[in-house]
This record gives C-alpha cells, sequence and structure tokens, in this order.
C-alpha cells in the first residue's frame, strides 16, 4: 500500500524516497467558504472550523492540513488591536509597545487566553477524526509578532537599540514556545513558525535578532518529537541559507522565491523545502488547467527529494474548489501528470493601461500587494508609505493594487512588477519587497516633487 498522509509527509521530511510528492493545501479561511460564513465567524467558531477542514479534506485529498492560518491570535491576546473583515483574517491596526505600554507589563499567553481555546478544540476533534492526516500548528514567528507589539519602528531599534530588540524578541520566542506546546499537546504533528516579516531584513540582521530566538522554538518541537516548518514570504531570496540554519525540519516560501534556488540550499543543508504554488494568478483567478500546469511546474522543478507542494501562503477565501481539486487529482495521478504536460494552454490576460493614471501636478506611489488586509509585509508597508506620504499633502496620491484581483494583476504586468509587496513612484519600482525607513521614502517622493515643479 501507498504511503499517504502523516506517514508519506515524514518520509519528505526525512529526505527519505517517496511514492509521490505530499501535498499540503494551506487551508485558512478558505474553509469559512467551504462552510458558507465570513471570516470572523468562521475563525471564532471551533464548530465552524472543524467543519471547514473537514470538507477541505474531503474535497482536497490532502496529505496534510492547517487547522487554522492567523497570524494575530497571539498579537490580539498581547494588547493589539484587530479590525475584521469578511473574506480575510483580521489585520493589527495597534502596537502597545509604541503606545505606552512595557515589555515587563506583557505575559505569555495561556491555554485559556484569547482564541487559543477554539484552536486547541477544534485540533482535538480534528486529531480524533483524521487520525492518519498531518496536522499543521501555526504559530505566528517571533519577528513578525515583533512588528505587532511595536510596529515599524522595530526597523530603527535594530541599529538604535539593539538589546531592546533582544529582550523583544526574547519574549515573543517564549510565546512561540508556549503556543507551540499548547499546539503539539492538542494533537498537531507539525508546528509552523510563519514569520514573513523576515522578509525585509538582510542576512546579518536575522543572524543577529533572529535565529537564536527561532531556533529555541524549534529545538521544542524536536524535543516533542514532533516536525517544524519555517514559513516565509516576499522576497525572502537572501535569507533561506540563515532560515536553514536554525534547523527546522522544511522551509516553505511563495512564489517570490525560485523553487530551484531554495531546492538547491535545503538539500545541502538537509532540509526539506515546500511550496510554491502561485496564490492568485493561477489558483484564485486561473482555471482547471492553469492549476495543474502550475502544480506539474511545481513537481517537474523540485523532483521527489524533500519536497512538499503546498500554495504560497494561506489560499485566498474565494479560490475555486475545481482549481484546487484539479492540483488534488494530478498530484494523484500520473497519467494525468502526462496527459497535462502534453497539453497547450496560453494566458489572454493583458497589461493594465495606464492612460490618464498619471498626474502632471502630483507623485503618484502605486503600491502592488497580495492584499494589506490579509499580508503582514504587504500591511506595513501600506502603512510606511501612508506615514511618508502624509506630510505632503494633497501632492501624493496613494493606491494600493491588490493581485488578488484581475486588475491588480495588470496593474503589476503594466507597471513591471516581479515581486510582491512593491512600491512603485511615478512608475518605477522603487523599493522592492523591502519597506523602507520612513526617512528614506519621504525623500523619494520629495524628489520627485521637486521634478514636477521644475
Amino acid at each position: 500500500m501507498s504511503d499517504k498522509g502523516m506517514q508519506l509527509l515524514e518520509k519528505a521530511f526525512r529526505l527519505e524516497g517517496v511514492n509521490r510528492v505530499p501535498w499540503v493545501p494551506f487551508v485558512g479561511v478558505h474553509g469559512a467558504r467551504l462552510v458558507g460564513v465570513d471570516a470572523k465567524t468562521y475563525l471564532t467558531s471551533s464548530a465552524h472550523i472543524v467543519e471547514g477542514i473537514g470538507k477541505a479534506i474531503e474535497l482536497y485529498n490532502p496529505d496534510g492540513i492547517p487547522v487554522v492560518f492567523d497570524l494575530q491570535i497571539e498579537a490580539e491576546i498581547l494588547g493589539c488591536k484587530l479590525v475584521w473583515n469578511d473574506d480575510n483574517p483580521p489585520a493589527v491596526v495597534s502596537h502597545p509597545l509604541a503606545e505606552g505600554a512595557t515589555l515587563d507589563q506583557l505575559s505569555i499567553p495561556e491555554e485559556t487566553d484569547g482564541r487559543i481555546p477554539i484552536v486547541l478544540e477544534a485540533t482535538r476533534r480534528l486529531r480524533e477524526t483524521y487520525p492518519d492526516i498531518a496536522l499543521y500548528g501555526l504559530i505566528t514567528g517571533p519577528f513578525t509578532l515583533a512588528l505587532h507589539l511595536l510596529g515599524t519602528e522595530v526597523f530603527m531599534k535594530l541599529f538604535e537599540d539593539p538589546e531592546y530588540v533582544h529582550d523583544l524578541m526574547a519574549f515573543c520566542s517564549k510565546v512561540g514556545d508556549k503556543h507551540a506546546q499548547l499546539l503539539i499537546d492538542a494533537g498537531c504533528d507539525v508546528i509552523a513558525v510563519v514569520d514573513p516579516m523576515t522578509s525585509q531584513i538582510d542576512p546579518e540582521s536575522f543572524k543577529t535578532f533572529v535565529s537564536s530566538p527561532v531556533t529555541q522554538i524549534f529545538e521544542t518541537i524536536r524535543k516533542n518529537k514532533k516536525y517544524s516548518s519555517f514559513f516565509v514570504c516576499g522576497h525572502a531570496q537572501q535569507n533561506i541559507e540563515v532560515m536553514c540554519d536554525c534547523l527546522p525540519d522544511n522551509i516553505s516560501i511563495d512564489e517570490n522565491i525560485p523553487l530551484d534556488y531554495v531546492k538547491d540550499i535545503a538539500l545541502q543543508k538537509g532540509i526539506s523545502f515546500g511550496g510554491n504554488l502561485k496564490l492568485t494568478s493561477v489558483l484564485l483567478l486561473g482555471d482547471e488547467l492553469d492549476a495543474r500546469k502550475e502544480a506539474l511546474g511545481c513537481l517537474d522543478l523540485a523532483g521527489k527529494e524533500g519536497f512538499i507542494l503546498a500554495p504560497g501562503c494561506d489560499l485566498p477565501m474565494d479560490t475555486p474548489v475545481e482549481n484546487l481539486q484539479a492540483v488534488s487529482t494530478l498530484v494523484h495521478d500520473e497519467y494525468i501528470q502526462e496527459a497535462t504536460r502534453n497539453m497547450e494552454h496560453s494566458s489572454s490576460l493583458q497589461p493594465l493601461s495606464l492612460d490618464g493614471h498619471w498626474h502632471a501636478d502630483k507623485v503618484v506611489i502605486d503600491v502592488i500587494t497580495l492584499d494589506s488586509g490579509s499580508c503582514a509585509p504587504c500591511q506595513y508597508m501600506m502603512e510606511a508609505v501612508n506615514k511618508a506620504a502624509a506630510g505632503f499633502g494633497d501632492k501624493v496620491v496613494i493606491s494600493e493594487h491588490k493581485i488578488k484581483d484581475i486588475n491588480g494583476i495588470r496593474m503589476m504586468m503594466a507597471l513591471g512588477v516581479k515581486n510582491v509587496p512593491t512600491i512603485c513612484i511615478n512608475g518605477k519600482a522603487s523599493f522592492i519587497s523591502q519597506i523602507p525607513p520612513r526617512s528614506e521614502l519621504e525623500a523619494s517622493i520629495m524628489k520627485d516633487i521637486q521634478a514636477l515643479n521644475g
């Protein structure tokens, strides 16, 4: 009998031979769509989560699946205010450490705090119902949690007050350590440390501030004889090697990073790797053949050693069921893989016209994002742009273009943007997947204003 579920994933984590590549759809609020409720209703109910994940297991035949994909659970408990919307996880809109709170006033969350009991109850019920499926428990990575607590001020403190950042990271690591233990005790097989904001720092800063706190969490997971994954999104290519050096069992990346690049580094380090199906242009907005072609491309590029096929991040809520089923059937059937390889399919998508987009007397800032309501790097990039532009009044026009819709992708094509999030100033990609310091962004805006004034 062929391996499947947790057995298959274990072989991938150990870089052993597999009969097929394991498949892990990152079902977050997409589960809400499957049960016909909005994101808040879903993420505040263990019953809805169990029903949604159960339907996803039935429809997509996965080897593993996250219980919940929400990077605001810890932040909410620690005093961050959230804004909810219908089709995304909540967004953090306040930062207690930037608003007068001190580190010693914050406490490590317990199993009875916030929405943790909802997640634990859902985990226990799913564990009982699906004993062979690998359940992923997700925790917010220390650096992303630090951003939630302090805001973008953390980037300045890396240089101005490194000891404070070390203390903050140590606290965030303890939060992650405790959350990981609770999820393991409830029945999770794999703990994913999801730290998208590490895409915003260089390898030296990563080693200085992130490596030790994250390595401690992976050591806790290892002591519990469970598996770990280190999730990153955005243009984090520069940090793949230092991520591997933190000794997770797996590195998981999105479409911003070439899969073959990650494969080479991860396998050299003896670590499995996962990704990186395109979320929006293919899974959300494409058709079934697009989805099969994309999955086949990942399978062919990655090979079978240590690879786990997965989306680049949590699935948009309205991802068509048919597209995900197309990926699932391809993964499980080599005949479909061969048939798909011989099929021709071309996209008719064209760049958006920029006629009328520019202003003779204003600086136009276009921010290409996944969605600032659900993507932490996108959220903090938009926050940085709005703060930097505030002093220039009506001299600056700001637009966010979310690649969750067709026009967002067409604008991305028109501006020649390859990575998200990216800030374009008057049509030029000025800050690519990096949140600039406020002073640098203000200087760039001022330079363009002066150019307009001759």
